[in-house]
Formats: structure tokens, C-alpha cells, sequence
């Protein structure tokens, strides 16, 4: 039993919990800025060992997640759609002023950073900031942190057939309970949301919901373990005992976070 990985996992867990329970939209933005920032310099230390990424450009991104709620609701989808494109065109110039000292591989290993992290993350925040965002946002945090729960448990005491090359500890069978038991866990959370807070929650719905995010947490999971395999690494960091970095602890959520906003305007 990995007794750094559990202590770590139960002392994050009240942080996390606090924040999210009292803190408001702002508070939550400015937590998932930090947050994005840590994962962002994790990111692009990792991929430093084959590029040069334009570090400024992606943590100035970083800290718009702090201000999201602060654009009027209207222009929201107008000031994200465009923040993309505008992100590509500064990157452009950097390789322009910089007469290419700053090259195409530099400025696509940045986006990407970008995309991955803080496009990602900032549906974290657009869960949130949605009506009956604080029960919903713990849909998407049962289905990634649920099922890297049970994969973890029963992978490492059931697991016989290995998954893929990308990940080798990762097992079929921990895939598999990992789904199972991120189903099991949002269902008992629609039980409690229905019967204590008043909501009418489909289970069916939210059965088929499980299935879908957790599958997209663990195709999360395994693109992480690409970028690590690709520049040679263990993990991102160490900052988290027992897990990793920051990007090792919210790869599967960030993952499936845009499809869990998506099917939370359904639910």
C-alpha cells in the first residue's frame, strides 16, 4: 500500500473541498489560475527537454482563468473562441521579432501547453460558475478521481493484462474497475443530490454520463503518460508525494472537463 500516495490524497482532499463548498465563482477561478500555473510550468519543463516554449505567453494565459467571470456573460463565448486564435497570432509575432531564434517547434509545443491546460481547466470553471455548479462540479470530480481510485486498487491487486505500452503499469481489469467504480460512486451522489438537495437527477442519464467521462478521464490519463514517455520522465514533478505534479493529479479531470460541461447543459 502506498502510504505517501493515500496521506497526500486525504490531506488535499479538505483543501479542495473548502474551496469549492465556500468559495465563490471568483475564488474558484483564482484557485484554478494557480493551479493551471503550476501544471503550466510543469508542462513546459518537460517539454524544455526538446523545445523552447514560449513560457510567458502561456502563463499570461494561466491568469485569465482568474478573470472569466468577470466578462459579461454575453461576450463570454465571443472573448473565449477569440482567445485562441489570438493566442496563435502572438506566437506568430514572438517568431517574427525574434527573427526565428523563437521557431515553429517552440511555438507549437506552446500552444498545445495552452490548449491542454488552461482551454481545459477553464471548463472547470465554466462548471462551476453554472446554475447548481457546486453539485454538478462533483460529477466530473467523482467520474476522474473516482475511477483513478478503483483503477489504482484493483489494477494493482487484480490487475493480469496490460493495457498499453504507454503506461505499462496500467491493466485492463483497472480500467475496467475504474469505471465501475466511478459509475457506482455518481450514482450514489445522485441518490444523495435527489433525496437531500432537491434535484431530479436521471440515473439513467447520469449512468450512461459515468461511462462517457470516465473513459474520457482515462484516455486523459494516457496522454499525459504519452508527453512523460515522449521527453523521458517519471512525472511532471514531485510537488504532490505519492502522485506526482500537478498535471499527474488533474489529467483525467481536465480531460473530460469540456465534455462534462457539455452534458451538464443536457442533465
Amino acid at each position: 500500500m502506498d502510504i505517501k500516495r493515500i496521506t497526500s490524497g486525504l490531506l488535499g482532499f479538505p483543501l479542495v473541498l473548502i474551496i469549492l463548498l465556500i468559495g465563490n465563482k471568483y475564488v474558484v477561478d483564482v484557485a484554478l489560475s494557480i493551479i493551471a500555473i503550476l501544471a503550466m510550468s510543469e508542462y513546459f519543463n518537460a517539454v524544455s527537454k526538446v523545445c523552447n516554449p514560449v513560457r510567458w505567453v502561456g502563463y499570461l494565459s494561466c491568469l485569465s482563468i482568474s478573470v472569466i467571470h468577470l466578462v459579461p456573460i454575453e461576450y463570454l463565448n465571443v472573448v473565449v473562441t477569440l482567445g485562441i486564435p489570438t493566442i496563435l497570432i502572438i506566437l506568430f509575432a514572438q517568431v517574427i521579432a525574434t527573427e526565428m531564434k523563437t521557431n515553429f517547434k517552440d511555438i507549437a509545443y506552446t500552444f498545445i501547453g495552452v490548449f491542454y491546460v488552461v482551454f481545459f481547466i477553464m471548463f472547470v470553471a465554466f462548471i462551476d460558475g453554472m446554475p447548481n455548479g457546486k453539485i454538478l462540479i462533483w460529477y466530473a470530480i467523482l467520474a476522474a478521481w473516482g475511477t483513478d481510485i478503483f483503477a489504482y486498487f484493483i489494477g494493482k491487486n487484480f490487475g493480469k493484462h496490460k493495457f498499453s505500452k504507454i503506461s505499462p503499469k496500467k491493466s485492463i481489469e483497472g480500467c475496467i474497475g475504474g469505471t465501475i467504480g466511478a459509475l457506482v460512486t455518481m450514482l450514489i451522489y445522485t441518490y444523495i443530490a435527489n433525496t437531500y438537495w432537491g434535484m431530479d437527477y436521471s440515473y439513467l442519464f447520469v449512468t450512461g454520463m459515468a461511462i462517457i467521462l470516465s473513459l474520457l478521464g482515462q484516455i486523459g490519463d494516457f496522454a499525459a503518460s504519452s508527453i512523460k514517455r515522449y521527453v523521458d520522465i517519471k512525472d511532471f514533478s514531485n510537488l504532490i508525494p505519492g502522485h506526482g505534479g500537478m498535471l499527474d493529479r488533474i489529467d483525467s479531470l481536465i480531460f473530460l472537463a469540456p465534455f462534462a460541461y457539455t452534458l451538464f447543459t443536457l442533465l
